[in-house]
């Protein structure tokens, strides 16, 4: 099963910004992720559409912060990519009619559900100045 690492690579590049004198190209950005460009600029709409950061066209222009890192948590980034599940983890449905399926099934869910929301509660509580304190001079 291939890891979701989106949010990892996004918050990179949020501090990336941070200490950037000027807006970061999207080749720039996915030049530092080893990615395309276009998977670099779709991804950074959406954090525009939700005014975390900001674009400029023309010479010079790329993309940049639209809100202190201090204003924004993990939380925030995590919902603008999609909400898409903290864990890779999959339940099974290959035996709908089986009553060990089900209870296995019930038990990973609630395990599961209970670990994303304590995750997703502390995401809440972590702002993104935090993550790249060590690297301010």
């Amino acid at each position: 099963m291939r890891k979701d690492s989106r949010l990892s690579r996004v918050l990179h590049v949020l501090i990336h910004l941070e200490m950037a004198d000027q807006p970061v190209t999207s080749d720039k950005m996915a030049e530092m992720l080893s990615t395309n460009p276009v998977v670099v600029r779709r991804t950074m709409a959406l954090l525009r559409d939700r005014g975390y950061v900001r674009s400029s066209k023309g010479h010079n222009g790329g993309w940049s912060l639209a809100k202190p890192l201090d204003e924004i948590t993990l939380l925030d980034i995590h919902k603008a990519l999609g909400e898409a599940s903290v864990f890779t983890i999959g339940l099974t449905d290959e035996h709908t009619n089986c009553p060990i399926e089900h209870a296995v099934n019930a038990s990973l869910k609630d395990v599961m559900n209970e670990a994303e929301k304590l995750m997703l509660k502390r995401f809440g509580e972590i702002t993104l100045d935090l993550l790249g304190a060590e690297f301010k001079t």
